[in-house]
């Protein structure tokens, strides 16, 4: 990038950040402080509430079931919990892994491994215990941060391993220390910066396949940020609910978002559609962060219970993770005005597009387009790129928060230094992007290829269709064909026959699933996604 343009980018992110309230007055000694801070730490968990206990000391930071926190209290906590893991053994650039819900813990575990210099990996907190272990031994962290509902989940892992609790619902106080006694017998006293800053790991959702680690570096600058406040009207000191697991990447997004613009947070360890309204209303929070199956259970209360709480300080419903249909996008808006957005990403390229209220309503179903400072461009298999609107290419991303590559080894495919997300897509006319699917789940059918996700965004307008999956299986005269799961909307009656004339209706024949599976619920994973591995098995399972 030449000098016009890198000082241009320096100016767009100045402002956007003017604009969001992160540079606003504040008394010259602070200021030197905070920017002193920022210096030492750089762009980290570390230095987000250290210089939010400068600016907001006596502000509430966190609120979750155990009640408040000030920023000023989240500081000298993590102080204690860095001191006190340090004194347990715990170094700078060691790795440790945290199996925790959305609480204090979760914070206080990060915030002081960032002041240590030690690297976090986010565990699923929906794993099973042959799955934590196996991705634990290929990670090798030298300590486990858990909650205690999850002990006999990481009891095999944690053999050889310090182990620490982050939450305990109270009755017999268990073997391992606990977080809070910790911080009650560490030093407040502020921690010396490590060496090298320390790496957070996001495993991928691993619903095709085992869970890999996705390495990140702190990023180097403020402007990934201020190029997704630019999309997201997000803004400092206010308040933002996040529901969406803060293990995995969007969750995590909006923790550290919230960090650099001092948000109180507002956390639930467990979803629920009512109380996620009832929080979001009794502390009048401008954002809620979900994951899109999130928006469906919550539309899926009676209209009385949604309109019984006021949210009428929410700005932003903020939404990722998993598809967002069309159908779905337009009923939260209805509902709730038009103040949802739709991040389009990986936890590999971090994001790709941001859908706005504007495109949503102008086109359902898309993505969006891609935020300052990003590129996306769509190649054919042989690496051609694809420029015809309408026509389906591979996506691939560049923007300076990919991943730095698998902790096992090995990276996504690149073509001219573009990161591929793994889907395929094709942008309108207007230049909106829509994903069509997952690059390995095309089929093809009689010759012609398909895609999935079209059949489900079509089944899932329909008015007696809650949810469908649909997955491509083998067919003897076809090669292979479609077979839709799907979950019927409560008190609404079709048969398969009818739901495959719907499809033949509407799309090409060879689009129609052989076979309509009608089920209570789909498997998903604690973002949202659709196991469709759990389907293709209990397909080939017989059912």
């Amino acid at each position: 990038m030449n000098v016009i343009g890198r000082v241009t980018d320096r100016l767009h992110t100045a402002k956007t950040l003017v604009e969001t309230g992160i540079f606003r007055p504040t008394r010259p000694d602070k200021l030197l402080r905070v920017g002193l801070t920022l210096q030492k730490w750089g762009p980290t968990p570390a230095a987000g509430y250290t210089g939010s206990a400068i600016r907001y000391p006596d502000e509430t930071a966190i609120i979750d079931e155990l009640g408040t926190l000030t920023f000023r209290e989240v500081h000298e906590r993590t102080n204690a919990l860095a001191h006190a893991l340090s004194d347990a053994g715990i170094r700078d650039g060691d790795g440790v892994a945290s199996m925790c819900r959305n609480h204090r813990g979760f914070i206080d575990a990060t915030v002081a491994l960032s002041k240590l210099g030690a690297h976090c990996l986010y565990l699923n907190t929906s794993f099973a215990g042959p799955q934590i272990t196996d991705v634990v031994n290929r990670e090798k962290p030298v300590a486990i941060v858990y909650d205690a509902e999850f002990e006999e989940l990481v009891h095999d892992a944690g053999v050889r391993r310090k182990r620490f609790i982050a939450w305990h619902d109270g009755g017999e106080k268990p073997k391992d220390p606990l977080l809070e006694d910790l911080i009650g017998q560490g030093d407040p006293a502020d921690v010396v910066p490590p060496s090298e800053k320390g790496r957070v790991v996001i495993l991928t959702s691993g619903t095709t396949g085992t869970p890999k680690g996705a390495s990140r570096k702190q990023p180097e600058s403020l402007e990934p940020a201020a190029a997704l406040f630019s999309k997201i009207p997000l803004r400092a000191r206010e308040t933002t609910m996040i529901a969406a697991p803060m293990f995995h990447s969007w969750g995590f997004a909006h923790f550290t978002l919230g960090m650099g613009l001092s948000s109180t947070l507002v956390m639930r360890r467990k979803f629920d559609p009512e109380a996620t309204l009832s929080l979001t209303a009794q502390h009048e929070a401008t954002a809620l962060a979900v994951v899109p199956v999130m928006l469906q259970r919550i539309l899926e209360l009676p209209i009385e219970t949604i309109q019984r709480y006021d949210l009428s300080a929410l700005r932003v419903i903020a939404a990722s993770g998993s598809a967002l249909p069309g159908e779905l996008a337009t009923r939260t808006m209805d509902a709730f005005g038009d103040a949802l957005y739709n991040l389009y990403g990986s936890t590999e390229v971090a994001w790709a597009t941001i859908a706005t209220p504007e495109d949503l309503r102008a086109a359902p179903g898309t993505a969006g387009r891609p935020p300052r400072g990003t590129i996306v461009k769509l190649y054919d298999s042989d690496g051609r790129p694809v420029t015809t609107p309408g026509e389906t290419g591979r996506i691939f991303v560049g923007n300076e928060m990919l991943f730095e590559g698998y902790t096992g080894g090995g990276g996504k495919d690149e073509i001219d230094g573009l990161m591929s997300t793994g889907d395929v897509g094709h942008f309108d006319r207007a230049g909106h992007l829509f994903v069509d699917g997952r690059d390995d789940e095309m089929i093809v059918s009689g010759g012609e290829n398909v895609f999935p996700r079209e059949v489900e965004d079509l089944l899932h307008d329909h008015e007696a269709i809650d949810e469908v999956a649909v997955i491509g299986v083998d067919d003897e005269q076809f090669g292979q064909r479609l077979k839709a799961y799907a979950v019927k909307t409560r008190g609404k009656q079709i048969g398969e026959d009818d739901l495959k004339a719907y499809v033949k209706r509407n799309l090409a024949g060879y689009k129609v699933p052989r076979e309509v599976v009608f089920v209570d619920e789909l498997p998903r994973n604690a973002t949202g996604k659709v196991l469709k591995r759990d389907l293709l098995e209990q397909h080939q399972n017989g059912s």
